[in-house]
Order: C-alpha cells, then sequence, then structure tokens
C-alpha cells in the first residue's frame, strides 16, 4: 500500500496508476477460462433443459448472461490493450468475443475511444453514450422534439426494448457521424457476416426454435445489463459536464464516472466495470486490477458512490441543468418550469 497522504495523492496519480497498467498473461488467461467455458456449458446446458422444462431454461439464461457480460468486459479490455500486452493477441481475442457479444469489435472500439476522450464534455455528447439533453435544449424544443426526447429517456424504452435493437440490429448497420467512424464501418459487416456464419451451423445443430428459446433470453438480459451498467455509471445527480474550454480530464474522471459498489456476485460477472473512476482515469489498467488500485488508494475511495438502490433512483435523471450543475429528473423540471411539458 501506498504511504503517501491523500493531497499528495491527487499529485502524483499518473505516478500511482502506472503500478496498475501491466496485464498479468496468467490472470488474464484465467479469466478466459471462467468466462469462456462456463458460458458454453451453460448455453448447452439451457438445451438440454428445453426437454424438462422451459422455466428452467429462462432460470440458466440468468448466470448464462452473467458469462456473457464477461466476455464483453473482456473484450471491452482488450480494446482498450489492456487485457494482454499484445495488440495482435488484444485484437484477435476481442473479434472473437463479438461473435458472441454480438458486438463489432473494431467499430465499438473506436466509438468507446471517444467516449473516453470527451466524457463529461457538453459540446461532444451523442458519440458512444447515451444522449442527454441540457435543460435549456429540452425546453427550446417543438412539442414533437420533446415527446420523442422522453419517449427515448422513458426507462422501459431505454433499458429495456433499445438495448436489444441496438445489439441486433444497429450494430449490424452503423450509421456514422464521425469520420474516424467511417473507416471501419467495413469491420462491422465482416463481424456482421461471422455471427451469421456462426449461428446458422448452430441452427443447423440443434434447430431455429431451440436457438431462438435460448439465445434470445441471453441477448435480452445481456443487452440491458450493459447498457443499465453503462448508464449508471455516468448518470448520477452530480456527475461533471463541462464546457470544452474549462474541462479537466480528471474531474470528468473521478467526478464524471461513478463507483458502482455492487454485491461481491455482481461484481464479479460484470467484471469489476463498477470501478468506473478508475478506469476512466487509466484506460489501461485490466478489469481485474481495478479493485486492487481502489483499495489501496485514498484518492480512490471518495468518487461518487452508487449502490442498486441509488441507481434505481438516477434512472429518472433525464437532463442536465447548467445553473445547477446537475442531472435533474422531468419531475424536478416541472416544479421549475410548468410550461417545459407539452
Amino acid at each position: 500500500m501506498f504511504d503517501r497522504s491523500v493531497k499528495k495523492e491527487e499529485l502524483n496519480w499518473k505516478e500511482i496508476i502506472k503500478n496498475y497498467q501491466v496485464p498479468h498473461a496468467w490472470k488474464s488467461t484465467w479469466q478466459l477460462c471462467n468466462s469462456f467455458l462456463p458460458f458454453f456449458i451453460m448455453w448447452y446446458l439451457m438445451y438440454l433443459s428445453l426437454d424438462i422444462s422451459y422455466w428452467l431454461t429462462f432460470v440458466l439464461s440468468i448466470p448464462t448472461t452473467g458469462f456473457s457480460v464477461r466476455i464483453f468486459i473482456i473484450q471491452h479490455d482488450c480494446g482498450h490493450g489492456s487485457f494482454f500486452q499484445s495488440k495482435r493477441l488484444n485484437d484477435w481475442l476481442g473479434m472473437f468475443a463479438s461473435l458472441f457479444t454480438l458486438t463489432p469489435y473494431h467499430y465499438w472500439r473506436k466509438s468507446h475511444s471517444i467516449h473516453h476522450a470527451t466524457a463529461g464534455k457538453l459540446e461532444h455528447r451523442g458519440i458512444g453514450d447515451i444522449y442527454t439533453m441540457t435543460v435549456n435544449e429540452y425546453l427550446s424544443q417543438s412539442r414533437w422534439s420533446k415527446l420523442k426526447y422522453r419517449l427515448y429517456r422513458n426507462p422501459v424504452i431505454l433499458f429495456l426494448i433499445i438495448p436489444s435493437f441496438l445489439f441486433v440490429f444497429l450494430y449490424r448497420f452503423p450509421i456514422s457521424r464521425s469520420a474516424s467512424l467511417k473507416k471501419v464501418e467495413p469491420s462491422v459487416y465482416l463481424t456482421t457476416l461471422s455471427i451469421l456464419i456462426l449461428f446458422s451451423f448452430v441452427i443447423w445443430l440443434i434447430g431455429f426454435q431451440a436457438f431462438l428459446l435460448i439465445q434470445l433470453p441471453i441477448t435480452i438480459i445481456s443487452s440491458s445489463t450493459g447498457v443499465w451498467l453503462f448508464y449508471m455509471q455516468h448518470q448520477f445527480s452530480d456527475t461533471y459536464w463541462d464546457s470544452d474550454t474549462s474541462w479537466d480530464y480528471t474531474r470528468a474522471a473521478l467526478q464524471g464516472s461513478s463507483y458502482f459498489k455492487l454485491p461481491r456476485i455482481l461484481q464479479w460477472f460484470t467484471g469489476n466495470i463498477g470501478f468506473h473512476h478508475i478506469h476512466h482515469l487509466s484506460p489501461r489498467i485490466p478489469n481485474y486490477l481495478l479493485p486492487k488500485c481502489h483499495s489501496e488508494n485514498p484518492l480512490f475511495q471518495k468518487g461518487n458512490v452508487i449502490t442498486l438502490r441509488s441507481s434505481i433512483k438516477n434512472s429518472i435523471l433525464t437532463l442536465w441543468d447548467e445553473k445547477q450543475k446537475k442531472l435533474v429528473s422531468f419531475h424536478q423540471l416541472k416544479k421549475i418550469n410548468k410550461q417545459a411539458f407539452i
């Protein structure tokens, strides 16, 4: 443990995180084993359970989804170049993982890097994140635009409908606003083709109905879980957003990202992504070293802590109030301005 004062740590966080940025090959390999192998085994058990009861199949889909989320975290780390030291190995593993996460590796890696570079910048919302309007932007919209935004930010639509649509359809046909993203669009179609080949082979083995009954709950639950986690890491009342001219990287990481304090089993299944403030400070830290970095450094224990209970409350925060410098809900805005709603 570092024998330093918090004040001194604040001045030397770049030196602190160097101790955690080197991946351990054996830990990464073990994570591959305890994520992919159980996923394949659970998927097969779901297939066998179809002859017993579909309720059993659905129950088995829950832990299977957990391993699917862990595979996504591995792909996520590969995209940051933090899972193995070899870039080539990271890329090959990331592309392999993308067949099971339904997430095009190169396209997502590029959009996610934009997210890391611009998180908390008001002028750069909408690429690699969940779009959030400011209060003034919302009030200036037409009735129809306000309705569309309210529907988009409705928790049922945002966390149950949009995620599946995103992973199953939108990730197959990307519409890029960024020139850098357009360069990697061909890789999206290659990923889609590879997924079609893999799924066609599985359907040939077990049949379309069995495949759908197994894969559908996994896709729905895992995509909703992924969007929920990503949303909660940044969407809380006292998060950080600022203009380009005064934006600060350290504040964006430590104040604009949360520590999602999950029960130990959920922390394991989500690959420690709850230590998101540290991850944004240094994406080069492998997911399995994030808890160690957090526990050994008081600086990283002072961030915005959210729990499962508080995350539910945060799900209704929909607008950035530039005056109060905080996220507010439609209900809170209604109290301030009764003309805001159609």
